[in-house]
Order: C-alpha cells, then structure tokens, then sequence
C-alpha cells in the first residue's frame, strides 16, 4: 500500500474526532429512549400516551425541519459555526427537558434539541477534511459509530436510570454536547479549503431530480416507516416489559443479548447480499422478517417471553434494513446526486420517526398495544409491497478521484472517456470541485477493478 492508498495522519484525526461528536450527540439521544415513556408517565401531572408520543415525536420533527438548512447554511458562515451553533442549541434542549417537570415542558425541550441539526454540517465538514480518495472511509467511520453508539445507548440507558435517573440523563446530554463543542474548537482540525461537495451535501438544483427518481422514493419510503415503527416500540414496549414485573432499569438484561445476536446474524447475510449480488433478496427478506414481527408483537406482547422473540426478531430485520438503506441509496443515486438523495433519504428518516412518535403515542391512548403495531404492520407491508418493484441495485463500488483544473468541456470528455472503460458502470466529472466519481462494477475480479482503476489514474495523470 502506497501513501495515497493511506489516509494522511491530519484525515485520520478528523475523521475520528467529527465521529466522535456523533458519538456523543447520539449516545446522549439514543440512551433516553428505552426508559422516555415509563419516566414520563410517572410525572405529577400523569400525561396520557398521546402526550408522550409528542415527546417522542418533537425532537426527529424538528430535526427534519432544521438539517438541510443547517447543512446549507455551512457553505455560507462556516462549517465549524453552525456545528457550534447547532450544538449549543441542543444543549439547551437538553437542560429545558433536565429541568422538566411537566409533559409540555418535556416536547418544548425535546423539540429544541432537535433544533440543533448539525448532521449535514458535520458530514460536510468530513467532505472538506478528507481527500476524495478517502471520503468513503470516513463516512463510513461515522456510519459504524452510529451503529454502535446506538447499540450501546440502549444497554446503557436502563443503568443510568437506576444512577442518575432521566433528568440526569437529558443533563448528561447536554453536557455532553457542550464537550462536543470543545472537541469542534479544539481537536478537529480546520480545513485547509471549505467548498460545496456533491457527494456529500444536498443541493437545492439537484432536489428536483431526487425527488422524481421512483427508485430512491421507494428507499425514502423504506427508512420512513423503519423509523415510524422504531419510535412507536419505545412507546409500547417498555411498558409491556415492565408490566411483566420487570423493573425499567433491568431491561438491558433484555436488550443486551436480543441486540448481540441480531448483529451476529445480520453481519452474514449483508456479507451474501454484497459478495453475491443478492442485496433485494436479502432486502425483502429483511422486510418481510419485520413485518413478521409486528405482527408477532401486536399478538405477543403481553407475554415476557413473547417480547423477548419479537425485539429478537425485530432487531435482526432492524439492523440488517438500517446497514442495507445507505448502500443502496449510493448504489442507486446517480453519482452527482449522491449528497442532495442522502439529505432527502436523512429528512424521511426523521420524519418517519416523528410520525411513530405522534401516531403510537394517539393510538396507544385510545386503541391499545395491539392497533400500534397493526399501525406499524401496514407500513410494513406497504413497504414490502413497494419493494418488489425495485431494481436490483448495481453490485458497484464508488471511486472518487481529485482532478486539478478541470473546465466544464474537459469534464464532459474526462467522464466520457473513463465511461467507456470496461466495468465502469458510471462515471461523472464535476469541474467547480476538480472532481471525478466513477462506480466501478464490483462483480469482476479484484485483478480487473484494480486495473480499471489503474487505466483511470494513468488516464488522470496524462492530462
């Protein structure tokens, strides 16, 4: 491996350190939500569901209405300001909802920490600390500490309740957030050139165009009603499970292993979709599981060990749905896209929570364990219905490649030329940010791609 093969030392320390901040960011949101509904049903006022579906639904509605602004706003005052700004904002959300003694009090300090939507800026900010070469690897470094701060909030949730109870939680939070402006001031460093990047922030002129491919729509539709049925769980079930004689600060004892095995045996079929091309079999599988398992819920829910083969069988389905829908937006976006359908694919998912929150939370109050999961079936089969008519996606992987003064006519022919290369399946050149993007077939032998790649940095280097 050459020293362009290699992320330089200043990539690295930027990469980790923004995953960091979405570490904190998300630990802090993540690990309130096995023990939100129990905590706020115990309030003096004794709120009823629908009131604490607000709760649940005031913080992703508020970051579906803030994100794409805040990201946008990043090209024109300053990656780092907004990331300040955006953090600040949720910290005070944060010590509202710490100091919380009322339902309404709750959704407004809910609502504020939704309001601090540096998503978009953060991602952006990545985009202009990596080269293109290594942008994937850092995106992807952000992606798996998603992944496993989620994993991690919801074990640890339960046992800090039992410690510092959920106002401590929502004060941790905040703290956290306010460290995570330090790490921004002080540990990531500042980039050398701040400029718009295709890949990787969502552009107004581009909208239009995500938003009419019915292939991403269906995606969009996928992570909605993933997420609408995620928030509506943590509405039912921990009542569920506490009803069982289970204290709420014992349910890691549930959540821990139901999440161990759901990763052990999703790690090997995402492993067949993309070494096999297999990815819409696996992904309508994967759907038609979750399915299943609303359905096991809305019949199940009254017994402890029913709960437990439900979260089992919802989580493997969860998790192999929540790894597949990025991979196939990048499969399937067209490369110049990449970043406008990732921002539109990020709003449906935040929408989609805030209507789980919303509707669970109405249907819960008047209807009833059962009707939120028959809610949350229908999306499912809705889904299930629409998926059939996806394309396979491409079995691609994305390449970016940094080209030195490119006018608009040598864009054109740059990516003329290396589209006509044998096992490109895409290639695009964008002149205002010196880029090249090329999705290479990843169904040819390694000795093939490497010699597309090859031809196409000979091809770079001949200019």
């Amino acid at each position: 491996m050459n020293d362009q093969d290699r992320m330089t030392p200043l990539e690295l320390k930027s990469s980790a350190s923004l995953a960091s901040i979405y570490g904190l960011r998300m630990f802090g949101m993540f690990s309130i939500l096995p023990i939100l509904a129990i905590y706020a049903s115990g309030l003096p006022s004794r709120p009823n569901s629908a009131l604490i579906g607000w709760a649940f639904g005031a913080f992703p509605l508020a970051q579906a209405i803030f994100q794409l602004p805040f990201g946008m706003a990043s090209d024109k005052f300053g990656r780092k300001n907004l990331i300040y700004l955006g953090l600040i904002v949720f910290a005070i959300g944060s010590f509202i909802a710490a100091s919380a003694h009322s339902i309404e009090m709750i959704i407004f300090g809910r609502a504020v920490q939704g309001a601090g939507a540096v998503s978009a800026a953060v991602m952006a900010l990545v985009a202009d600390s990596t080269r293109e070469e290594h942008r994937t690897k850092a995106m992807a470094m952000i992606g798996s500490t998603i992944g496993v701060t989620f994993a991690l909030s919801l074990i640890a949730g339960p046992v800090l309740n039992r410690l510092i109870g959920v106002p401590g939680i929502f004060m941790m939070t905040g703290m956290l957030a306010l460290l995570a402006v330090l790490v921004v001031k002080f540990v990531v460093p500042n980039p050398a050139v701040s400029m718009f990047h295709s890949d990787a922030e969502a552009s107004q002129a581009r909208l239009k165009e995500v938003l009419n491919n019915t292939q991403l729509l269906r995606l969009n539709f996928g992570i909605f009603a993933l997420h609408a049925a995620q928030m509506a769980l943590f509405i039912v079930v921990p009542f569920a499970i506490k009803a069982t004689g289970m204290s709420e600060n014992d349910h890691w004892k549930i959540y821990l292993p139901v999440l161990v095995t759901s990763f052990v045996l999703m790690v090997p079929a995402i492993i067949y979709a993309e070494k096999r091309a297999k990815m819409k079999l696996v992904f309508i599988s994967a759907i038609a599981l979750m399915v299943l398992a609303q359905l096991m819920f809305a019949d199940l829910i009254g017994s402890f060990w029913g709960i437990v083969i439900s979260l089992t069988a919802y989580f493997i389905a969860f998790n192999t749905l929540e790894a597949s829908l990025p991979s196939l937006i990048s499969k399937m976006a067209p490369a110049a896209t990449k970043g406008t359908a990732m921002g539109v694919y990020n709003t449906c998912q935040s929408l989609g929570a805030a209507l789980g929150g919303v509707v669970g939370g109405y249907l819960l109050h008047h209807y009833g364990n059962a009707a939120v999961f028959v809610f949350c079936s229908a999306l499912m089969c809705v889904w299930l219905v629409l998926s059939f008519g996806m394309k396979a996606p491409p079995s691609v992987k994305t390449k970016m490649y940094h080209v030195e003064g490119l006018t608009e006519s040598q864009a054109i022919e740059l990516a003329a030329q290396v589209g006509k290369m044998l096992g490109v399946q895409e290639a695009v050149a964008i002149a205002k940010e010196n880029t090249l993007i090329v999705k290479i077939n990843n169904q040819q032998s390694k000795e093939a791609q490497v010699a597309v790649e090859q031809n196409i940095l000979k091809l770079i280097g001949s200019r």
